[in-house]
C-alpha cells in the first residue's frame, strides 16, 4: 500500500503510484511553519494528463457496465477507510493548507456526508416513465454517464471539493482524472488512496499533481467529455473558452463576494457570532465567506461596539495550535494580496477599525491579523472583488431597499445573508437577493450536503454542485419509445 506522507507525492494512473514522465518535483510547504516542507509532490505536465486519460478512457465502458448500485459498494468500502482515516485526513489538511485542526476535522466530516449522499443516491438514478402518444407504446426516460471527466479542484478545501466531484462522478458511470491544486497534494493523495485501497478498478479514479500544464491537457483533450472546475473567475473563464469550440460540457464554481445584511431590527449578538464565523473562519478563504456587511446606519455604531473587541481578541496560530482562533493564509501570494487590498482600501477612504498587518510568530509562516475596514464605498474596489483572506468591509445603508441594493452591486453571486425579525422582509429577501445560496439570521457560510452547492452571475456556470441536481452535469438524459 502506498503511503502518501512519504517525501515524494506522486500521480495515481491506472491504479499505479507514479512519479511525473519528466521526473520534476515541487516542495509541499507548510504555511504556518515555512521551514517544515511536508513533502515532494510529482510535478506533472500534459504528457502526465494524457496518459491518466488514456486509463480513464480504457476503464469506462467496464466501470458503466457494473451498474450505480455495485460501483456504490464501491464507494461505500472508500468510506469506511476515510472514517478510519480521519486523523490522518484532518492532520494533512492542517499541515499543507494551515486550517486549524477543527476546521479540518470538520471538513473531513462533511466531505464523508457527502459521499454518503452519493452512495444513496445510486438508487436513485431515476428516470421518468410518461403516457405515450401511440397505443401499445412505452415512453421513458433513463439516464448514462458523460463519460471521462476531468474535476479540478482548488486548496481552501482540499477533501471537501474533490469529493464533491468524485464521488458523483463514480456513481454515475463516469471515470475521472482528478487534478488538485498544487498546495494541498497530500489530502488529495489520502483520498485517491482510499478509493484504490477500497478495490476501484485501475484507471477509474485517477490523479494527477502538478499546476497549469496537466490542467490545460485536460481540458483541451477531446476524450474529456467535461471539466468540473472550482477556483477563480479568470481561469473558469478560460476554461470555458477553451472547451466551447468542442461542447465540452462544464461545471464551474467561482468567485465570490458576499454580502450579510444587517437591518435595523435585527438580533445585533446572534449577527456579530455569524459575521465572526462567516469572515474569519478557515482565514475567509472560502467562496461563501462573509466579505462585506452592510448595516442600518442605525445599528451601525452598536454593531461595531460589539464586533470589534470580537475580532481584536481573536488569537493568530498555528492550525495544530488548541488556542488559535485563525491561522495562516495559504502562501505568501494570498498574504501580500491581502495586505495590499488594505492599503489600497485605506487609499481610497476606509478606516482600518482592527488588524490589517502580517503578525510574525514563533515559527515563520504567512498570518495576518483578521482586519475590519470601515467607511467603506459600496462602489470601491474592496467592495466589489474577492479578496479571499481574513479582510471584512463594512458598508453603510439606508434600510432594506439600499441594503439590498449593495448587495447586488457586485458581479459575482455565490451566497446572500440577511439578520432581520420582520417576516415579510425575510421572504421578500430570498426572491431579491442575487446569489445561489440564501441564509436567515444564521451564518452565510456552509451548505447540506444534499443541498445544491451554487452560485448566480459570475460566480456559476452550469449544474450545481452536491445534491440530486449534480447528475445533471454528470450525465446525459435519454428518452425511449418502446412499441410492444
Amino acid at each position: 500500500m502506498f503511503q502518501p506522507s512519504s517525501d515524494h507525492l506522486l500521480n495515481h494512473i491506472d491504479g499505479r503510484w507514479l512519479p511525473a514522465a519528466a521526473g520534476r518535483v515541487r516542495p509541499n510547504i507548510n504555511p504556518a511553519n515555512t521551514d517544515d516542507v511536508v513533502g515532494r509532490f510529482a510535478e506533472s505536465a500534459a504528457a502526465d494528463a494524457v496518459h491518466a486519460v488514456d486509463a480513464a478512457a480504457a476503464a469506462q465502458p467496464g466501470w458503466d457496465r457494473l451498474g450505480p448500485i455495485d460501483r456504490a459498494g464501491l464507494l461505500g468500502g472508500a468510506a469506511r477507510l476515510i472514517r478510519e482515516r480521519r486523523e490522518i485526513f484532518a492532520e494533512a489538511i492542517t499541515r499543507e493548507q494551515g486550517k486549524r485542526r477543527g476546521e479540518g476535522s470538520g471538513e473531513v466530516a462533511r466531505a464523508l456526508a457527502i459521499l454518503d449522499f452519493a452512495i444513496g443516491e445510486a438508487r436513485r438514478l431515476n428516470g421518468v416513465t410518461t403516457p405515450a402518444e401511440e397505443p401499445r407504446t412505452l415512453a421513458m426516460t433513463f439516464r448514462r454517464p458523460l463519460g471521462v471527466v476531468g474535476l479540478i479542484t482548488p486548496w481552501n478545501f482540499p477533501v471537501a471539493i474533490p469529493m464533491w466531484k468524485v464521488a458523483p462522478a463514480l456513481v454515475a458511470g463516469c471515470t475521472a482524472v482528478l487534478k488538485p491544486s498544487p498546495l494541498t497534494p497530500w489530502t488529495s493523495a489520502l483520498l485517491v488512496e482510499a478509493f484504490a485501497d477500497a478495490g476501484l478498478p485501475p484507471g477509474v479514479l485517477n490523479l494527477v499533481q502538478g499546476d497549469r500544464d496537466p490542467g490545460e491537457a485536460l481540458v483541451g483533450d477531446p476524450r474529456v467529455a467535461g471539466i468540473s472546475f472550482t477556483g477563480s473567475l479568470p481561469v473558469g473563464q478560460a476554461i470555458n473558452r477553451a472547451g466551447a469550440g468542442r461542447l465540452m460540457r462544464t461545471q464551474l464554481e467561482l468567485g465570490g463576494k458576499n454580502a450579510l445584511l444587517v437591518l435595523a431590527d435585527a438580533q445585533l449578538e446572534a449577527a456579530v457570532d455569524a459575521i465572526v464565523l462567516g469572515a474569519f473562519g478557515q482565514s475567509g478563504q472560502r467562496c461563501s465567506a462573509t466579505s462585506r456587511v452592510v448595516v442600518d446606519r442605525s445599528v451601525r455604531d452598536e454593531l461595531l461596539t460589539l464586533l470589534v473587541p470580537r475580532v481584536q481578541a481573536m488569537r493568530v496560530g498555528r492550525g495544530d495550535q488548541e488556542w488559535a482562533d485563525i491561522g495562516p493564509v495559504v502562501n505568501e501570494e494570498r498574504l501580500r494580496a491581502c495586505l495590499d487590498a488594505v492599503e489600497a482600501a485605506r487609499a481610497a477612504g476606509a478606516r482600518v477599525l482592527c488588524g490589517g498587518k502580517a503578525v510574525a510568530l514563533d515559527t515563520p509562516g504567512w498570518f495576518m491579523e483578521p482586519t475590519v475596514l470601515a467607511e467603506v464605498a459600496w462602489d470601491s474596489e474592496i467592495a466589489q472583488e474577492e479578496v479571499f483572506g481574513p479582510v471584512l468591509s463594512i458598508i453603510d445603508c439606508d434600510g432594506y431597499e439600499d441594503a439590498m441594493r449593495i448587495s447586488n452591486s457586485v458581479r459575482y453571486g455565490m451566497s446572500g445573508t440577511i439578520f432581520t425579525r420582520d417576516p415579510a422582509l425575510i421572504f421578500q429577501a430570498l426572491q431579491d437577493f442575487q446569489a445561489g445560496m440564501l441564509h436567515v439570521n444564521r451564518p452565510g457560510v456552509g451548505a447540506y450536503s444534499h443541498l445544491p452547492h451554487m452560485g448566480a452571475k459570475a460566480s456559476q456556470l452550469g449544474a450545481p454542485e452536491c445534491s440530486a441536481d449534480v447528475w445533471q452535469f454528470y450525465t446525459d438524459l435519454r428518452s425511449a419509445c418502446i412499441r410492444y
